[in-house]
């Protein structure tokens, strides 16, 4: 009779899920978006303030301009030179500049950020801030700032200080907040606040931010429809849009389990987009496939370009997550989570030390590390389901059953691949 029922209990659930899953992806939709077109790394307006440099110039606009410049073809391209060389411009405008400096220092702190090194961009917020110059601006910076670095504290103040409803920054800044605290819900309705904004004030970069952040929102929360058709809208105002043809390789691959067709929008982007996990997610992708032929190819053309010393510390997670997942290198796992640790002690940070330390077979290490600095403190599924293995490992059975629970509402965050295993915690 027990047997019986569980049966019947099972076919229910199937169909629950057979029902609920529906086609949500038309490659119609995005096809045409998917041509190899080669983003331009020079305009005539860049040609025109780089020729006013010189080697001793004293351009300052132009520097600056430049610097702008370049970081836009960097976000285009994913090109690493090009955000060195904005990093280059900027620098010389921060030499020279005797009025306006606390501009390019918040210029620079970005470019910073961008390349994962938070120290040197949180000295300069600082500097920026004392300067008394474009304070407002200044107190933005140094939340993102701190929110990187886990200071979290620092980074509410900072958020207290900026706030205004009708404000664009502020509300996708309250937006992340919320995200961080684990208010899904909130983040979102702010996030839509934010997007209104945008669109109401015509800026084309101001919406793009704010449809693809949407995009990635609505994604956590579920509701993958919504977010699909705001990849789109993404891919409507910027067709060479690689982050908005990730998304929809992601909904491709982790909701629809279309590994085929989720491989060809990204080696659609990958032809031209130099950004280097792009091929570690095509290696998840052709892993699942059982292609282990594709997984290895991705793996070789990921570790080639980011042993690229431009890369500095930008791919230290990727990397570790490498070494821990999938080559076994686990000692240089740890050497790099040392470092994150070092530079950002945020729960994610330290998930990564807590795993390597795992891997290793310190298993108290890694619980240490876990109670400490870990439990509580993120609702990422990933950290989550590490923390889950660790718990597992060390006898912790109450813990794993109740992330257990939360792990099976993320499988599509965390990919067809994961299902089986979060099964088996």
């Amino acid at each position: 009779m027990r047997y019986l029922l569980f049966m019947m209990a099972l076919v229910v659930m199937v169909s629950c899920t057979q029902e609920s899953y529906k086609q949500i992806t038309d490659a119609e939709d995005y096809n045409v978006f998917l041509g190899s077109v080669e983003s331009k790394k020079t305009s005539k307006y860049f040609e025109l303030w780089n020729s006013k440099i010189q080697p001793d110039s004293m351009q300052l606009m132009s520097f600056g301009i430049v610097a702008g410049e370049y970081n836009r073809y960097f976000q285009e391209t994913g090109d690493i030179k090009q955000l060195k060389m904005a990093e280059k411009a900027l620098n010389k405008a921060v030499e020279i500049a005797a009025i306006g400096k606390s501009g390019y220092y918040r210029a620079l702190a970005r470019n910073y950020i961008s390349q994962h090194r938070f120290k040197e961009a949180l000295e300069l917020a600082n500097s920026s801030r004392a300067m008394g110059s474009g304070v407002e601006e200044s107190q933005k910076l140094l939340f993102d700032i701190h929110m990187e670095i886990g200071s979290y504290e620092k980074a509410k103040h900072y958020l207290d200080s900026i706030k205004n409803m009708s404000d664009f920054d502020y509300l996708i800044r309250l937006a992340k907040w919320n995200d961080h605290k684990g208010d899904l819900e909130t983040a979102i309705r702010f996030m839509e606040k934010a997007k209104e904004r945008a669109e109401s004030s015509k800026n084309s970069s101001l919406m793009l931010w704010s449809y693809t952040n949407l995009a990635d929102y609505y994604g956590h929360a579920g509701r993958i429809q919504d977010s699909y058709e705001h990849y789109l809208m993404s891919l409507r105002l910027d067709p060479q849009n690689a982050y908005a043809k990730k998304g929809i390789a992601w909904i491709v691959f982790s909701y629809e389990k279309n590994a085929k067709e989720a491989l060809r929008i990204l080696d659609s982007v990958t032809k031209n987009y130099l950004s280097p996990d792009y091929y570690l997610l095509k290696a998840e992708i052709a892993e699942y496939m059982g292609n282990r032929a594709e997984m290895t190819n991705n793996l070789d053309n990921y570790a080639i370009e980011v042993a690229n010393p431009d890369y500095g510390a930008m791919y230290n997670v990727y990397n570790v997550g490498m070494y821990l997942e999938l080559t076994g290198q686990y000692n240089k796992a740890l050497k790099i989570a040392e470092v994150e640790v070092n530079s950002r002690p945020t729960p994610g940070s330290y998930d990564l030390l807590a795993y390597s330390y795992f891997k290793l077979g310190e298993k108290d290490k890694a619980l240490e590390i876990v109670e400490q600095h870990i439990e509580g403190k993120t609702f990422e599924p990933g950290i989550l389901f590490r923390t889950a293995e660790i718990y597992k490992a060390q006898g912790e059975y109450t813990k794993v059953k109740e992330l257990k629970n939360e792990l099976l509402g993320a499988t599509y965050e965390l990919g067809p691949s994961m299902e089986s295993k979060i099964m088996n915690l």
